[in-house]
Order: structure tokens, then C-alpha cells, then sequence
């Protein structure tokens, strides 16, 4: 299950403003020195992933990630998106860092961090 807050909404419909839609992948990235860490890219939905419409987006997440992870939150900080879960996953790297990931807003290119 995937949530976005309100913020996180609002930031998405100004990245989409005057572009084509396309499906928001959760997935795992490399975070430096937090480890690996959920963030958003965009991609094309795949035969292995759940999907989740919500208002007018699609998202999307490979179907072992989303049983591991449980609950997705997506939400916007001063920083960027933030993608928590409910259950650990990828783990901590070098400086203590867990299951949330930080990622740069849509507006840095494309959502990818």
C-alpha cells in the first residue's frame, strides 16, 4: 500500500504541469553513505510490480519490494521527497541511516536521486 501526503501531491501535479504522465517507481537506490534507501524514479510498469493509481498518478513497485516493506509513505521536507515504510528495508550504510530515503524534488530531474 502507498501513501502520498498532500504536500507531496501538490509538488508532483507542479513537476507534471505541461508534461506527459508517467508511472512513479518506489524503489531501492543507493543512498552513499545511509546505504540503500527507498526513492522515486520514473519508469514503465513491469509484469513483476503492483501498481497504485492515486488522484492522477501511477505508482508502482516490484511485488517482493512492496510485501517487504509493508506501508509506503511519501511525503515532501524542505529537502525533497522522503519515502518511508512501514518494515526496515535495504538497510543502514556507514552513518546509521535505516528504511527512509530522501529524494531531490521532481524539479532536479525527473524525481531520480
Amino acid at each position: 500500500m502507498i501513501t502520498v501526503t498532500e504536500p507531496a501531491t501538490q509538488q508532483l501535479v507542479a513537476y507534471f504541469e505541461g508534461k506527459e504522465m508517467q508511472p512513479i517507481r518506489v524503489h531501492l537506490g543507493g543512498g552513499g553513505c545511509a546505504g540503500v534507501q527507498l526513492t522515486l524514479a520514473l519508469d514503465e510498469v513491469r509484469d513483476d510490480d503492483n501498481t497504485v493509481e492515486l488522484d492522477a498518478f501511477t505508482f508502482v513497485i516490484n511485488k517482493e519490494l512492496s510485501e517487504a516493506a509493508g506501508k509506503v509513505t511519501i511525503d515532501l521536507s524542505q529537502y525533497g521527497f522522503t519515502i518511508k515504510s512501514e518494515n526496515e528495508v535495504g538497510g543502514g550504510g556507514g552513518c546509521g541511516c535505516a528504511s527512509s530515503g530522501t529524494c531531490g524534488s521532481a524539479g532536479s530531474g525527473g524525481c531520480n536521486c
